[in-house]
């Protein structure tokens, strides 16, 4: 699992917009452009909310952008969560019967179940039938790694961190270790007090 190219966007305008709902009337004209310490302890707060409240919804406005590399196993339960886009990624309807398998799985694949797809893919080029390219697909292993673009949010990451920390796949663990380390602010926004305790 790889996580790289992580970029967050419009944090400074979702803290201070986490103010309006206490507000009876906004100035615009004279709306500060800073984030003062009362706008951070706020956010901080609302942070460290359960998401089910709503409180957190600022977190929403957070936009985060990475690349992640996983296995299809992964994939398969990452694409549960709703607010998570996905750009763009890799394809094995179009590139499976073209890959460098030797280099494309994860290590816990078992070697002779490569060394069988890789005889499929062999078959397929020299038989592109569509009986022999469904073969190829059906038969690849969930430990095929693939790269895909997703755009989330810190209230998204919020959920995914609460839910996967401690996941049985060793990929999630690391997922939610990486997010820490890479997205600004993480432990304010993202794990809250109560959450800080866990090993994550």
């Amino acid at each position: 699992m790889r996580i790289t190219n992580l970029q967050v966007y419009d944090m400074h305008n979702s803290i201070r917009a986490s103010g309006y709902p206490m507000k009876e009337r906004l100035d615009f004209n004279s709306q500060h452009r800073y984030i003062d310490d009362l706008d951070w302890k706020r956010a901080v707060s609302l942070a460290s909310r359960e998401s089910s409240e709503g409180h957190d919804n600022f977190l929403s406005g957070i936009i985060v952008s990475f690349d992640l590399t996983c296995t299809i196993k992964m994939w398969t339960e990452f694409e549960r969560y709703h607010f998570a886009q996905i750009v763009s990624s890799q394809s094995t309807m179009h590139r499976l019967s073209k890959m460098q398998l030797d280099t494309a799985f994860t290590p816990y694949t078992d070697p002779q179940i490569i060394k069988r797809l890789e005889e499929l893919q062999k078959q397929f080029r020299e038989d592109s039938s569509e009986s022999a390219f469904l073969q190829l697909v059906y038969s690849c292993p969930v430990g095929l790694e693939l790269t895909a673009r997703v755009t989330t949010n810190y209230r998204q990451l919020k959920t995914i961190l609460k839910q996967r920390h401690n996941h049985k796949l060793p990929e999630w663990r690391a997922f939610c270790k990486e997010i820490l380390s890479q997205c600004p602010n993480a432990k304010s926004f993202l794990i809250g007090a109560s959450y800080g305790e866990r090993s994550c």
